[in-house]
């Protein structure tokens, strides 16, 4: 993370989904770094449990990736399927069920760069896993039941041609050509994403200078508490995350404190957020507020999360 230059909200919203184990969508013009920051994702993740190594090493021998005498898989895996990639190739089936990309990425992160150019099954049968982080793969023979709980980030440009609200260049597509192009995205799929971050083109003056950011190691330290914390309230299931946590979970751990709580009021009213925009902010709220070593969320920790909402395209 000290390579990357510039993108301070982009760089905080990495850590907070790592944190949180919050699916993360970026949505950027061409160069702007979103792959490149993506790809430094898995480090800020806590190390990996014997029990997630051995997981992670069973799913990957079944498909032929691990020798025999490979040994445990002890990094988090990243998998970064092409567009061109089929349902089936993403969550696995055949005559024969074999586990697919998202299998492939549990206890890691699946990264969907140009995320609207997937196929629109493709991008539908991720709901399943999302939800209940396993696929069911039904045969005559019987059911196949695969992990699946991962991190999904997705990365998309803003328009087809990759530059609206991009002061170089001038973007060429039509308001019905970006609504068009944001659309495939079904909403469904979009209300999987706790954190949606703008991603700009990196200043001159940035990329010119000679120090980068704070280091990998810095943030991991961080975010190996928070995730510390929300071991502690899980209790009875140790990997549960802020990212899990139920209506029900969100009242008992979720405490808002009065100035916090008359900011999220306004924000619910002026953008209509729904029930569902709801516990999402508070998801992340959480996190924020785990982050800091902080048992209340507060005004600072509700103003942040206001920042990742999902925003429609201008058109």
């Amino acid at each position: 993370m000290a390579d990357v230059k510039g993108q301070r909200l982009a760089r905080r919203a990495l850590e907070v989904a790592a944190a949180g184990r919050h699916n993360l969508l970026l949505v950027g013009p061409p160069g702007a770094g979103k792959t490149m920051m993506v790809k430094r994702l898995p480090g800020l993740l806590p190390a990996t449990t014997f029990d997630e190594a051995v997981e992670t090493t069973t799913i990957h021998s079944v498909v032929g990736l691990i020798q025999d005498d490979g040994g445990l898989l002890t990094t988090r895996p990243f998998r970064a399927p092409h567009h061109t990639a089929s349902d089936v190739a993403l969550v696995g089936g055949g005559a024969e069920p074999r586990p697919g990309e998202v299998s492939l990425a549990h206890n890691g992160v699946l990264f969907l760069d140009e995320m609207p150019e997937f196929g629109r099954l493709a991008l539908e049968v991720l709901r399943q896993p999302l939800e209940e982080g396993v696929v069911r793969i039904a045969r005559a023979s019987g059911v196949a039941v695969f992990p699946a709980r991962f991190m999904l980030v997705g990365a998309m440009n803003p328009c087809p041609c990759g530059f609206a609200g991009d002061e170089s260049r001038e973007c060429r597509c039509t308001p019905r050509e970006i609504e068009r192009y944001h659309g495939r995205l079904s909403g469904p799929v979009r209300d999987r994403f706790d954190l949606t971050v703008s991603v700009g083109r990196v200043p001159q003056d940035a990329l010119m200078s000679p120090g980068g950011g704070e280091s990998t190691r810095d943030i991991r330290r961080r975010v190996t508490k928070a995730h510390a914390r929300q071991a502690a309230r899980g209790r009875a299931d140790a990997r549960m995350s802020n990212a899990d946590l139920s209506h029900a979970q969100l009242a008992t751990h979720c405490r808002i404190d009065p100035a916090g709580r008359l900011i999220l009021e306004r924000a619910i009213s002026r953008f209509r957020l729904s029930a569902r925009d709801f516990d999402r902010l508070r998801r992340v709220a959480r996190t924020l507020a785990d982050l800091e070593d902080a048992d209340t969320i507060g005004a600072s920790h509700v103003t942040e999360v206001l920042s990742y909402r999902d925003r429609e395209p201008d058109t």
